[in-house]
């Protein structure tokens, strides 16, 4: 606790130790929030299309199945699979993976 309170010391070659611990900390404190930014900029993302997923629209799940979205609740949805439309499976949204408005290229 003395070295703390004491006059900051320097090694022979002028660098302050406790100050390249600072720095260090503070790089990789900001390599943190970087790559956090980009986790966050998906999340945005992904929010907003499922906050505009309609009826109608057709989707991929995170399992790779495509399917129409049939029905839409608070936190699922009813996708119907497969051509002969007796595959309906409810889901929570968070399964879908992209969205695809019809008619839309």
């Amino acid at each position: 606790m003395g070295i703390l309170l004491s006059e900051t010391t320097t090694d022979a070659a002028g660098y302050n130790p406790i100050l390249m611990i600072v720095v260090w900390v503070i790089v990789i404190a900001a390599m943190f929030w970087v790559m956090g930014g980009s986790q966050r900029k998906e999340q945005k993302r992904l929010n907003a299309m499922l906050a505009d997923l309609q009826i109608g629209d057709n989707v991929l799940t995170t399992s790779g199945f495509y399917g129409m979205v049939i029905d839409i609740s608070e936190d699922s949805v009813i996708v119907e699979f497969g051509s002969n439309k007796n595959c309906r499976i409810p889901m929570k949204k968070n399964a879908i993976a992209q969205v695809e408005k019809p008619g839309a290229e």
